[in-house]
């Protein structure tokens, strides 16, 4: 805004017809940023939204499989149950802000689980096929499933190109506002809303598209309720925010 202000302005003609036209620019720059931005926003609050539909599905099919495992002869039942248990930690701290080192042990580990777990419901069903058997197996592959339905939410993200067009957008109309701005100096304070404004909806935006950093998180409260159902009454719970 500066920029159009000090440097541009000096190329600016007083006719009213430039004026108009002038007034005319400006205001399709600044609806079409508007457009751009209120689109960009709906698809990040979109993505949002459908990470912690996952997680509630997540939530929903661990339990499921949990409650099935008693299908199983009763070696695997238990080994499928504790498998479980540990594998709702291992979905807990994926939601929680991580490192990259971290969140990629946490992935590791994970798919580990996953293989241990489906080796434990095949494994009996392939020796004594039954449809109570099949249940299990296919409710394990919705556990499965629905760990990967997230991590692809997660990757998920508001494309690279968007952010430069709306950058690039941005800075069009604070260019055209301080290239018509007539009073600018006087008036510095008042014309500095709107790139702080502008900003402010970046960062908005930016936060609720970031999945694992920024203010704005999906919260495990669905996983962390399964894992209070689930856990051997004799052992204690460790849950996010609670007091050592």
């Amino acid at each position: 805004m500066w920029f159009g202000n000090a440097v541009l302005s000096k190329y600016r003609t007083k006719d009213t017809e430039t004026s108009t036209d002038l007034g005319i620019i400006e205001t399709a720059t600044l609806t079409l940023l508007a457009l751009i931005i209120g689109f960009t926003f709906s698809m990040a609050i979109a993505r949002y939204d459908l990470r912690q539909n996952y997680e509630e599905a997540e939530a929903n099919a661990i339990g499921t499989e949990f409650l099935r495992a008693d299908l199983l002869p009763s070696k695997y039942a238990e080994q499928v149950k504790d498998l479980l248990n540990q594998y709702v930690d291992q979905r807990i701290l994926f939601y929680i802000k991580q490192d990259q080192e971290t969140a990629r042990q946490i992935n590791r580990k994970t798919l580990e689980l996953e293989n241990a777990l489906w080796n434990a419901v095949v494994i009996p069903a392939n020796a004594q096929p039954s449809p109570t058997l099949t249940l299990a197996v296919s409710g394990m592959n919705e556990v499965i499933n629905s760990q990967s339905y997230t991590q692809a939410a997660w990757w998920n993200r508001i494309p690279r190109a968007a952010w430069w067009l709306m950058a690039a957008i941005a800075v069009g109309a604070n260019i055209l506002i301080g290239f018509g701005a007539r009073n600018f100096k006087p008036n510095f304070g008042l014309f500095m809303i709107f790139p702080v404004m502008i900003s402010i909806a970046f960062f908005l935006i930016a936060d609720i598209d970031s999945p694992r950093g920024g203010v704005i998180k999906i919260e495990p409260r669905n996983l962390i309720d399964l894992k209070r159902n689930i856990e051997p009454k004799n052992q204690a719970i460790p849950l996010i925010g609670d007091k050592q």
